[in-house]
């Protein structure tokens, strides 16, 4: 097998989903870890087998891209035949996985609500929230001239009470004159 080099490098199927297609398809039989330790190691070069060919067959028909079609044609020409009617029902129930999946995400969909009704819904949301954010800049207004009002007050009332001292100290020094 080239995958078993002995290098950790190599890229394997992890171990905890072969032990759990194992009891899966195995329930009631007890697996050797060096079995499994096998299968996973089978995996893994069947994967690198498979899709060398099908990288093989891209190549050859001029494509960048693995399609399901060059996967199928590996299996065909390296004897795996059999495996292909299984294949592509697998193939097809990944498909109609994945279109539910899109389906599923789009929001607009699973609501059931016109796109009009939701743009006007958001338009109400955003006319609230800047009615809400004006409020509160009217309030946090009021709130800088009242205390500016008693900063006035306290400034005029400081400035009151420092002349009221200076005008009783200067009659007593007139009245100490006086003496």
């Amino acid at each position: 097998m080239a995958s078993s080099s002995g290098n950790d490098d190599d890229l394997t199927i992890p171990r905890a989903a072969i032990n759990k297609m194992i009891k899966e398809t195995l329930p009631n039989v007890r697996v050797a870890n060096d079995a499994r330790e096998l299968v996973v190691n089978c995996c893994t070069e069947f994967i690198h087998l498979i899709s060398s060919e099908a990288n093989e067959i891209c190549n050859k028909s001029e494509k960048k891209t693995i399609s399901p079609e060059h996967v199928i044609n590996a299996l065909e020409s390296l004897g795996f035949g059999s495996y292909i009617a299984e294949v592509k029902d697998v193939l097809q129930e990944c498909k109609t996985v994945a279109l539910k999946r899109r389906k599923a995400s789009s929001r607009l969909e699973n609501l059931g609500i016109p796109e009009e009704e939701l743009l006007r819904q958001q338009q109400e949301l955003f006319a609230k929230a800047r009615q809400q954010q004006a409020e509160l800049a009217q309030q946090e207004w009021l709130q800088m001239q009242q205390a500016a009002q008693q900063a006035q007050l306290a400034a005029a009332a400081a400035a009151s009470a420092s002349a009221g001292q200076q005008a009783g100290s200067s009659q007593d020094e007139d009245e100490e004159d006086d003496m």
